[in-house]
């Protein structure tokens, strides 16, 4: 079974069942990079009771994958597998997971970041924080347009 590079769920994950299906059967893989977010119980110095993230189902996978070619066009990677969650999730909700594989470490640490970059950025998914003020959209932030301008991309909301 191909494993898709790019799911968009409202599901959770299983950390190692990803990682082990990404590399599976690989005899190549000598590096494994993951990065997992979460949602965080506060922003802007206030408490989040939940988010929401919506987004355009059709679009957003797209405009994922067209990362993930990016990604390996610019790095000596073997796989990559981006995972989003979409819906409403509370504080420790797993949100993301991002996992890049290549021959050696420095090659999946730098398409991990760069996807991650990305995603942050990017990727078209809309946040929203329920807070003790009432519901706010989330932005990116400026030190996220920085990261990604590093890899020569403008941030497209700049």
């Amino acid at each position: 079974m191909t494993l898709p590079r790019v799911s968009i769920q409202t599901q959770d994950f299983d950390v190692s069942t990803e990682l082990h299906a990404l590399r599976h059967g690989d005899r190549g893989v000598g590096a494994v990079c993951s990065f997992v977010g979460t949602v965080r119980d506060r922003n802007e110095g206030d408490a989040v009771a939940s988010m929401e993230l919506e987004h355009y189902p059709g679009m957003t996978e797209k405009s994922i994958e067209a990362m993930v070619d990016e990604a390996f066009a610019r790095f000596d990677i073997l796989g990559a597998r981006v995972i989003h969650r979409v819906g409403l999730l509370q504080p420790l909700d797993q949100i993301v997971l991002v996992a890049v594989t290549s021959a050696h470490r420095g090659q999946s640490f730098q398409a991990c970041e760069f996807l991650m970059d990305y995603l942050k950025t990017q990727a078209p998914f809309w946040k929203k924080e329920q807070t003790a003020q009432g519901a706010r959209w989330v932005d990116a932030r400026v030190t996220d347009d920085a990261a990604l301008a590093r890899w020569g991309i403008t941030a497209r909301n700049a």
